[in-house]
């Protein structure tokens, strides 16, 4: 167990949990919403049902870090099994579809270089999209038909662990916003086979891996402050003390700090108060943390 704070009051900063399968990112949220009786508990990045690995849970005024947190890079690893497709995309869904084209480890490097990039995906239809007001996977479930736009999302790496029997293990560091399921999809159609994900553990986002996690059937009510880490841990930024001078900041204002060029998290001897922006060395509030 980490030993970050053992302050029961505060209640500021976010909690790196490995989450099981099985679990959605909202049960773990709730669960912790239910420990630490408070009701500002979120998560940066959501994980599916069947995935497993770190969810980085926010709590109180770090809530507000999701775009920061946004700009991360996110490593998985996934299996991706080629012969079938299924509805959800993974193998917790209904085949629809089998073929008996299945590649060769050379075809797959082949094509490898076509996902590295900047590339255009289409979200799964059972997903959290938002469409027309309804989420996604409810439109899929009620058999209702829509189309889901392409969006541009960034693969930074792609290696391969092993492939056999049919079943590619793949490391994965992309941004934010891909979706591993719709990978599986592509390549398959890109190797003119179909393609499953079988099994996925997001193993790290920015700086935190999975030995920085809790389990979180180890938390109760009496370990889980302990847990909490604080918000500078998550961002890893230059710290500036409040004072006179640059208190305005956090009146909106626009004022002269020599430093370098960033981001900087102002506070006071006990509280986080505000992310701060230098460029040029004008200096000006970036997200109100009071």
């Amino acid at each position: 167990m980490l030993n970050i704070n053992t302050n029961k009051t505060i209640k500021n900063g976010f909690l790196p949990i490995n989450k099981p399968s099985g679990w959605t990112s909202f049960d773990v949220v709730n669960k912790l919403k239910h420990l630490l009786k408070i009701s500002k508990v979120g998560h940066l990045g959501t994980l599916d049902p069947m995935a497993t690995g770190v969810l980085l849970v926010t709590i109180g005024k770090a809530t507000k870090l999701f775009d920061l947190m946004q700009e991360k890079r996110k490593t998985y690893l996934a299996k991706f099994e080629f012969g079938y497709s299924t509805d959800t995309l993974d193998s917790s869904g209904t085949i629809i579809e089998k073929c008996n084209k299945i590649p060769t480890l050379k075809e797959i490097n082949n094509v490898l270089p076509k996902f590295i990039g900047k590339i255009m995906q289409i979200p799964p239809k059972y997903s959290a999209k938002n469409v027309n007001g309804k989420r996604a996977y409810e439109l899929a479930r009620n058999n209702i038909d829509f189309n889901l736009k392409p969006k541009q999302v960034e693969i930074y790496n792609l290696k391969i662990i092993n492939y056999e029997n049919n079943v590619l293990t793949i490391e994965i560091c992309c941004g934010s916003g891909t979706y591993i399921r719709s990978l599986a999809r592509d390549f398959g159609i890109e190797l003119k086979s179909l393609a499953t994900m079988t099994e996925l553990t997001r193993t790290q986002v920015g700086a935190f891996s999975l030995k920085n996690c809790v389990e979180i059937s180890n938390l109760n009510e009496q370990n889980v402050y302990e847990a909490i880490m604080p918000i500078n841990k998550l961002l890893n930024i230059p710290e500036i003390e409040l004072n006179s001078n640059n208190s305005v900041l956090l009146n909106g204002r626009t004022i002269t700090l020599f430093k370098n060029d960033g981001l900087y998290l102002l506070k006071d001897k006990e509280n986080d108060l505000a992310i701060i922006e230098i460029n040029d060395n004008l200096a000006k509030m970036k997200i109100f943390l009071g």
